[in-house]
């Protein structure tokens, strides 16, 4: 079954907005600046959205007190979405409205801040929202509340694949009858010294702290991690029928889903990268393609030594026609949980207006990898099929398919 994408919302380092992500993308240059909440750390930036949080509170209204950052910026982005559909959440039919929101980590700022208040010896200290501001679930929860939607609203947690996998469940849901309407897509907000402090020891993060927008450069020979970065990205779903029975404009089809799992490793990628070949070839097999049809792919891309080497040798092997490639970690850094969605409907964006965004930073791919990146500027394409990439920790594969 095909689901058309009828709605779009971004929130993302580049702003507020489906139009602010667009045309970073496509101007090609990172958004990572120092930030202040990481003062002192070895690494000292990260791609952080560029609104307060009293621009945001003001934004979203009196619900946003009790929300940590990443249900504020999940709300946000929601609202954009449905608005972008034309859909009415005065009139629809709630009890048919799911709400399907992936986040990785949850409200960390609020775990970490809280805490901290505990090791100073008085839980009177301690805030009454902390349970509901850390849990991972919460921004499905607050978007649901927000849309007033009863019908389904659940909360995957697959790491950075998180918001990818949402967008797959939610066009399970639509297959299954269980709703009509999908509000799907990923949030994170974990720009927290504590987890900074962790992606760095793990070796994870790039430690270009002189140049922070260029230290994200996804497929360069001389990558050396990736850049932390929050925001969120939402799309609606419906049925095709349904949608041209309303007379919605699609801005294009989801045709296909894959998962699979690395049963490898916690957080490396298995070498031979089988779990990530057997999601793009479910994908392609779901949505009734072959590897030949593909034209573009929008890459995971973190811009880390072994996950690039990985996903360019997976895109070599089971796309050897050399589909162009991209990747927006290289302007938007690494969203975690929000990223497959944010880059799933970059990729419907692509579809759209006919145009692949170059990958940030990079001047050259290197050159072993084979691969054809779109470098320096935008490339004007026909682009009628096109694949997205998550991979996260846990050994998460998870491969959308678009089509025009």
């Amino acid at each position: 079954m095909t689901v058309a994408v009828t709605g779009l919302g971004l929130v993302t380092p580049a702003g507020e907005g489906v139009g602010a992500a667009w045309d970073a993308v496509c101007r090609g240059v990172g958004t990572a600046s120092r930030d202040p909440a990481l003062a002192g750390l070895p690494v000292d930036f990260s791609c952080r959205v560029p609104l307060s949080r009293e621009e945001l509170d003001r934004r979203v209204g009196r619900a946003s007190w009790r929300m940590a950052r990443n249900a504020v910026l999940a709300v946000l982005a929601a609202r954009e979405a449905v608005h972008d559909a034309g859909l009415d959440p005065v009139a629809w039919d709630a009890g048919r409205v799911a709400v399907v929101i992936g986040c990785g980590i949850g409200g960390d700022a609020v775990r970490e801040e809280q805490g901290g208040r505990l090791e100073r010896g008085d839980a009177r200290l301690v805030s009454a929202l902390t349970v509901p501001q850390i849990l991972p679930n919460m921004a499905a929860g607050e978007v649901s509340v927000d849309l007033g939607a009863r019908g389904p609203a659940l909360a995957p947690a697959t790491a950075c694949a998180s918001g990818a996998t949402a967008v797959a469940v939610a066009r399970d849901l639509l297959a299954a009858g269980r709703c009509d309407i999908a509000v799907a897509g990923g949030t994170e907000a974990a720009l927290s010294p504590l987890a900074a402090a962790g992606f760095w020891r793990m070796g994870a993060l790039s430690g270009r702290t002189d140049a922070p927008a260029a230290a994200s450069r996804p497929f360069a020979e001389d990558r050396d991690g990736f850049v932390l970065a929050e925001g969120a990205g939402v799309l609606v779903l419906e049925r095709t029928r349904d949608a041209e029975a309303r007379g919605a404009s699609v801005r294009a089809r989801l045709v296909g889903c894959g998962s699979a799992s690395d049963a490898y490793h916690p957080t490396a990628p298995a070498p031979d990268g089988r779990g990530a070949e057997d999601a793009l070839r479910a994908a392609l097999a779901d949505a009734g393609l072959v590897p030949g049809d593909v034209d573009h792919v929008n890459a995971h891309g973190t811009s880390t030594p072994l996950n690039d080497a990985g996903e360019a040798a997976l895109i070599s092997r089971v796309l050897p026609h050399r589909p162009s490639v991209t990747a927006p970690k290289g302007v938007l850094g690494h969203g975690l949980g929000a990223a497959g969605a944010v880059e799933a409907a970059l990729t419907v964006l692509t579809l759209q207006h006919r145009t692949v965004p170059p990958v940030g930073n990079l001047r050259a791919p290197t050159a072993a990898f084979g691969i054809d990146c779109v470098t320096k500027e935008p490339r004007r394409q026909d682009v009628r099929v096109a694949v997205s990439h998550s991979f996260g920790f846990g050994g998460h594969n998870v491969v959308l398919a678009f089509a025009s």
